[in-house]
């Protein structure tokens, strides 16, 4: 696949606060990539650089094959963006603020109600459509955003902080409209979260803290990288446990030892099988990996 979005040594300040420092880093067509940190971290700042909102300080900023100092225009064709806040008129009905911003695009007509047609099935709110935007769910307005950016069909889906203060089923459902965007219409889709599910579900992930790129690697060589496996050990004697001389932790009626990877897990569990009756082994999660790297904790989701 080739490199749909390259950035190279890219650093924003504001004042005296380094926001974005030589940031570099590559994004292949038609995958899920995640910008992984805190609020501050230089996430939205990023991504405000690559979508012409903000200039850079310096670096170089390239998608699909343009330069964004050359051809901010052409870039911005192909971007889709849903912003942390929503841009949409909240005294407009949903297909008013989709028909002006389609008009924007030179969408109008037969095929601005074509497009519509194919979103609100997609995205499922065809029976929203006369409704007033201010009068809807959070979790309804940030389907009607995702639309919004959909509209021109982008290369690029860009989501900043996409399901912040929205509960886990509705997240899980965007999620799922997300994936099948991606298969039908092939898109690659950039994403800044601090939501651990959320990145551990990437095909690629940059970890960033106080605007520099800490880590990066697919969720699994993440995980290999900077935490061990862990044995769950049910209704075992702690007595046992403690023989084991491996870190160890108890977790309600369970004992979590640490080991450095699956085959340690194995040597151990075949050199001690009467301590091993009822188990199970996980590989590290991502606030595992997060916490390794920053030497901070991230407060959004569950760790996967």
């Amino acid at each position: 696949m080739k490199n749909i979005i390259e950035i190279e040594h890219l650093s924003k300040c504001f004042g005296q606060v380094r926001a974005v420092q030589d940031l570099s880093f590559r994004v292949k067509q038609g995958e899920l990539f995640a910008f992984l940190g805190i609020n501050g971290a230089g996430k939205s700042t990023a991504i405000n650089i690559m979508c012409g909102q903000i200039a850079k300080d310096s670096g170089t900023v390239r998608i699909d094959g343009v330069d964004l100092d050359c051809d901010p225009d052409s870039i911005k064709r192909n971007l889709g963006v849903v912003f942390q806040s929503s841009v949409l008129d909240k005294d407009l009905s949903v297909q008013d603020n989709l028909q002006s911003r389609a008009a924007l695009y030179g969408i109008c007509g037969k095929e601005f109600k074509k497009r519509l047609s194919e979103l609100s099935e997609l995205l499922e709110f065809k029976d929203l459509l006369k409704r007033t935007l201010g009068k809807l769910s959070g979790g309804q307005r940030r389907r009607i955003d995702i639309a919004r950016a959909l509209l021109h069909k982008p290369k690029i889906l860009i989501l900043d902080e996409p399901t912040t203060g929205l509960d886990p089923q509705t997240r899980s459902t965007l999620w799922r409209v997300i994936g099948d965007l991606q298969k039908i219409e092939g898109m690659t889709v950039f994403l800044t979260t601090h939501y651990m599910e959320e990145a551990a579900d990437a095909d690629y992930v940059v970890i960033l803290d106080s605007g520099k790129i800490v880590a990066e690697d697919t969720p699994l060589n993440l995980k290999n990288t900077y935490t061990g496996d862990f044995i769950t050990v049910y209704g075992a004697n702690e007595t046992h446990i403690k023989q084991l001389n491996a870190p160890y932790e108890t977790i309600r009626d369970a004992y979590r030892i640490s080991v450095p990877n699956t085959a340690a897990a194995t040597e151990l569990i075949l050199k001690y099988p009467n301590v091993f009756q009822d188990y199970e082994i996980t590989k590290g999660k991502m606030d595992d990996v997060f916490l390794a790297v920053t030497g901070k904790k991230l407060t959004g989701g569950t760790g996967k």
